[in-house]
């Protein structure tokens, strides 16, 4: 390996046996960072909007609230499920939006 070569490789991190490479000290995009608040409060979002189904719908709204009827859905606990991939989107945001750090 020339001299050159080992310049240019001090400032790469690699990663899965080379198959990923990185500059040291870069950060992930903003773009991506805002993703990931996102992309979590809409699919929490989704848990609770559609927590006793499709109701509203014209053809299968009967059938969901038949099925509704017989399963009797547990408000809190889908809830609690809510609130518990709120706080997982909370922790991967801090993540997310923290300063770089070399290992």
């Amino acid at each position: 390996m020339s001299e050159q070569d080992k310049k240019g490789d001090e400032g790469l991190k690699e990663y899965a046996d080379g198959w990923m490479t990185e500059r040291k000290g870069t950060d992930a995009p903003g773009f991506l960072k805002l993703a990931i608040p996102v992309i979590g409060l809409g699919c929490t979002a989704y848990l609770v909007m559609q927590m006793y189904g499709d109701v509203s719908h014209g053809t299968r709204g009967p059938l969901v609230q038949q099925f509704n009827a017989a399963t009797r859905t547990n408000p809190a606990l889908m809830y609690g499920i809510a609130l518990l991939a709120l706080v997982y989107v909370a922790i991967v945001a801090v993540f997310a939006f923290r300063k770089p750090h070399e290992d």
